[in-house]
């Protein structure tokens, strides 16, 4: 009897077409063996630079990119601010109000705000900086060329690990740490704080990239990636 090829899919696990392999001490380990570590970045208001300031901002950014020697990427995440919380103190911050003056200034702000929120999307932008570990490093002959699509995306599936998986951990972590450690110094000149994403915080994030359209209405039980994460509220 013929199998259908429709039930064997659905039987998969979603984790099969995915790029990543495991998460490991900060480290984004993909099914290729390249590896990559992820660093969230602060951002200033360029706007409300002066002239003169935006000037000298841009020629040091520009510094710091001529300085490297090794290629990074620089990926921003938009996505819909929830302001419910928000508004919900502004509710209780009413109701407590004994000044009818106040009062009715809160509640004006907070009726500006909702109808902001209900004409126009609220956007939340998140900056990172990714350096990867290719396969290349690895010593891999047909590894080609180095593959700079974020890691932030979708991409496609990948066969099992080319060695070992202390062994590829080991390696990266002696490629991307000193890179980790020079960028920090260099965007700091800035005035920009840059930190690498634990385990949690990677998880936290992969998770929202798929499942961008329920992750608002379900809740991070835990963090171990064998076992469902989620619980829906």
């Amino acid at each position: 009897m013929p199998v259908d090829p429709l039930k064997i899919a659905i039987k998969g696990s979603t984790q099969d077409h995915l790029p990543i392999e495991d998460v490991v001490d900060g480290i984004v380990l993909l099914k290729d063996g390249a590896c990559a570590s992820v660093m969230q970045i602060s951002s200033v208001n360029f706007d409300l630079l002066s002239e003169p300031e935006q000037s000298a901002l841009v020629m040091a950014y520009g510094g710091i990119l001529n300085s490297l020697n090794f290629p990074i990427q620089i990926v921003i995440r938009s996505s819909v601010k929830d302001v419910s919380v928000y508004l919900k103190r502004l509710v209780d911050a009413e109701g407590k109000q004994t000044n009818p003056l106040l009062k009715e200034r809160i509640k004006f702000y907070r009726k500006f705000v909702e109808d902001t929120v209900k004409r126009n999307d609220v956007l939340s932008k998140t900056f990172y900086v990714i350096v990867r570990f290719s396969t290349v490093e690895l010593g891999l002959k047909n590894a080609g060329k180095f593959d700079y699509k974020s890691i932030l995306g979708p991409q496609k599936n990948r066969t099992s690990l080319p060695f070992p998986k202390e062994y590829i951990l080991e390696k990266a972590k002696a490629s991307l740490e000193p890179k980790i450690d020079h960028l920090i110094r260099l965007f700091s000149r800035l005035g920009l704080e840059i930190k690498p994403l634990d385990n949690t915080k990677l998880i936290e994030l992969f998770y929202k990239i798929y499942n961008e359209d329920i992750e608002a209405s379900q809740k991070l039980e835990n963090f171990d990636y064998n076992t469902p994460v989620v619980n829906t509220k």
